[in-house]
């Protein structure tokens, strides 16, 4: 393949980019930035996919934000792919922040006088998925299924992360969207100002000749 590495990945390198993408998480946000604003799609509909990517970030649905994040982006009739990449918003930096503010926020809605700590949810969360995998792996060998963590998990956890993730979220979706369309109005803006400026230098080169 053209594009395949010379040199493959160990498993510890894979699961290090996972957490931090190669050149960091800086050059990865630019990079980002830089192919929303290239898009090739009408800024409105370019904010909308940010709003949806960006609100769905502060929802406890992971491994289902791009779907997610996609349909919102859909329905909204945003751009898909602005609201793919604006996932991004949720990141191993921000998801404590959005974990815990999420979980107060549900918690005191729901009347509870205790939140759970971000680490219990995170702790929470992965015994789900790993319940969920020997689930699975019993469906095809005579052990039993048990589902001894779910109804635990979706009362104190789930229900509340998501009840304040949903609130959370749609301030920051609407925040992200008002911020992100002058921005992207701007930008392109100033790029058909240059191409512009280019097209008339070029002009003027070919009436010298």
């Amino acid at each position: 393949m053209v594009f395949k590495r010379r040199t493959p990945r160990n498993f510890r390198q894979s699961l290090v980019n996972f957490f931090v993408p190669g050149g960091g998480w800086g050059r990865s946000a630019s990079y980002v930035m830089h192919r929303l604003r290239r898009l090739p799609d009408s800024p409105e509909r370019i904010a909308r996919g940010i709003a949806a990517g960006v609100a769905v970030s502060c929802t406890p649905l992971f491994g289902l934000h791009f779907i997610a994040a996609a349909s919102i982006a859909w329905a909204l009739r945003g751009n898909i792919l602005a609201s793919l990449l604006a996932t991004f918003f949720g990141n191993p930096f921000t998801f404590p922040i959005i974990a815990v503010s999420a979980l107060e926020l549900g918690s005191f809605l729901l009347g509870r006088e205790k939140a759970a700590k971000a680490h219990e949810a995170m702790n929470a969360f992965g015994a789900i998925w790993a319940e969920f995998g020997r689930n699975f792996v019993a469906i095809f060998t005579a052990d039993s299924i048990r589902w001894e963590k779910l109804g635990t998990f979706g009362l104190d956890i789930f229900v509340p992360y998501m009840l304040g993730g949903i609130i959370i979220g749609a301030f920051c979706g609407v925040v992200a969207y008002f911020l992100s369309l002058p921005l992207i109005r701007a930008y392109r803006k100033r790029r058909m100002k240059k191409l512009q400026e280019r097209f008339e230098l070029a002009r003027k080169h070919d009436r010298a000749n």
